[in-house]
């Protein structure tokens, strides 16, 4: 039961965080210096975050075969912590800033991860029950 709760929520929260950490070293030079405007990666990085992470989301529900809002808030507030937790652990010391204005400006966007499983869970949960 543990490795199936491993290999079925936590690595592809892991995933949701990892895939856009990785891109966003595409956006700079060696030294640290960003090659385009701060709008224009914040933009691009929130859209590689929501295309892998629906993409994840999608993957996981391929195996739930019940209790789909259940899963849909298990998932979502999982992966919104693990995002959370690594920043706070990665990125933050990275970016030399406090948690609030961390949080105002990347962390609340970890938002979508809940609010979008949640929505697939209860979107299925009525597809089945039609």
């Amino acid at each position: 039961m543990i490795n199936k709760t491993l290999a079925k929520n936590l690595l592809p929260g892991f995933l949701s965080w990892l895939i856009p950490f990785l891109v966003s070293f595409l956006f700079y030079k060696p030294g640290g210096q960003l090659l385009v405007p701060y709008a224009t990666f914040k933009s691009t990085i929130m859209l590689v975050g929501v295309i892998s992470g629906c993409y994840l989301l999608f993957r996981y529900f391929l195996f739930v075969d019940g209790n789909y809002i259940l899963n849909g808030v298990v998932v979502g507030f999982s992966w919104f912590a693990i995002n959370i937790i690594l920043d706070s652990i990665i990125l933050i010391p990275m970016m030399k800033t406090s948690f609030t204005e961390y949080f105002i400006s990347i962390g609340m966007s970890y938002f979508s991860i809940p609010t979008i499983s949640i929505l697939i869970g209860v979107l299925l949960s009525k597809k089945v029950n039609q």
